[in-house]
């Protein structure tokens, strides 16, 4: 059974066709700036990457581009093949505990909830509706990157600011990147050997969050009532003092737009280095580029000392602490860094180990700390759209 992934931006649209129950990759692609006249995209089939180019208007032209390759390169022969499509969907605010089929009132409730994510619930929902176009009998999932976060308890997600604002206008921490969380503690469920795993999952790259895990279920998160909150990242500030806001305001005549946006655009990496992409980064700081190095200390510094601060939460109970995503999976220097500032805490890297880690490297996942460590470390690399898929398949199935 054939079964699609698609995750619409704003300007872009990426998309994976699964043959389930097998999980296998039949044909992915990604389309960028769409609205833009230099749109663009890249599909890869059978190992080789295609390329094609044309003006998209929006995201419908951009889903016909995806049914243009999905046909063309047969991965289908006919869309009635197609048996569920699954969306990501960012923000379930307390209602949404979990993927749920699309109907018109969820459609609603994420047009409700763009509130809290201004900057990708419209292009989610161009992307839902432009499919329904395309496909209107087949069964679609939202998949929320909020709902593996909704197990934390009520102290760690309330914030200390006027009651009412939770009551009145859901000022709350929500979370996000639940659904690569989800995907890495499944992965060490079946690694480990049980359900009740503690974990410390660190999806560390362009966006980054990390998040404590206590019998399986989450904890405790860094992201908040959106993606700005907790860790530095490539152009977002993570947590300052929220009175910058009003001070730059005063000083510069921006609105609070214009300096949410640059704390959004702007900051993290890109603000104190002048590069967004960690590689970028390292580079510069290999050449002695003093931003750089700053930049680097500042990122591997707030990653520790939350793994640290979870260390605590999880009353020093923790099986494995997991790196995944971009810098998780392929940043080699970054993570030796890290396990080194945690060495108060008897965690220990295996430096050879940690060595041969890396996407682009033969071995893409294992164990990289000491055998002396007090907790194993582990490289695992997530699949968001293996865990939208696997939610897909089981609930079009009745499951």
């Amino acid at each position: 059974m054939k079964f699609l992934c698609v995750n619409a931006g704003s300007s872009s649209l990426k998309f994976q066709l699964f043959e389930m129950p097998e999980e296998k990759v039949i044909i992915s692609g990604y389309i960028e700036k769409i609205g833009l006249e230099d749109s663009f995209w890249t599909t890869k089939v059978n190992g080789e990457k295609i390329k094609g180019s044309k003006y998209l208007k929006d995201h419908n032209d951009a889903v016909q581009v995806l049914i243009d390759e999905l046909l063309e390169h047969k991965a289908v022969k006919s869309l009635d093949e197609i048996k569920g499509v699954g969306h990501r969907v960012v923000h379930g605010a307390e209602k949404y505990k979990d993927s749920v089929l699309i109907t018109d009132e969820v459609i609603k409730d994420i047009v409700d909830m763009t509130k809290f994510a201004s900057l990708h619930h419209p292009g989610n929902l161009a992307g839902i509706k432009a499919l329904k176009e395309v496909l209107p009998n087949v069964p679609m999932v939202a998949v929320y990157d909020t709902a593996f976060h909704q197990t934390m308890p009520k102290e760690n997600y309330i914030y200390p600011v006027p009651y009412e604002w939770y009551l009145k206008y859901g000022v709350r921490k929500y979370g996000f990147h639940g659904t690569s969380h989800k995907y890495i503690t499944n992965v060490m469920k079946e690694k480990l050997g049980r359900d009740n795993v503690n974990l410390i999952i660190c999806h560390v790259g362009s966006g980054a969050s990390i998040s404590a895990i206590k019998e399986g279920k989450c904890l405790d998160t860094t992201m908040g009532l959106t993606p700005l909150d907790g860790l530095m990242m490539g152009t977002r500030s993570g947590s300052i003092d929220p009175s910058i806001l009003e001070y730059v305001c005063k000083e510069s005549g921006k609105t609070i737009a214009d300096v949410t946006n640059d704390l959004n655009k702007k900051s993290g990496l890109l603000g104190v280095s002048g590069f967004s992409d960690s590689r970028d980064v390292e580079d510069a700081a290999a050449r002695g580029d003093d931003r750089a190095i700053l930049a680097l200390t500042m990122y591997n510094d707030r990653v520790a000392k939350y793994v640290a601060d979870y260390f605590i939460e999880l009353e020093g109970k923790v099986d494995a602490i997991v790196f995944t995503a971009g810098v998780g999976e392929n940043g080699i220097e970054a993570r030796e860094d890290i396990i080194r500032r945690l060495a108060p805490l008897g965690i220990k890297i295996d430096a050879k180990a940690n060595g041969k880690i890396a996407s682009f490297k033969d071995v893409h996942e294992g164990i990289i700390s000491a055998k002396t460590s007090k907790i194993p470390v582990w490289v695992v690399p997530t699949n968001e759209e293996l865990m939208i898929i696997k939610d897909t398949y089981k609930i079009v199935q009745g499951e």
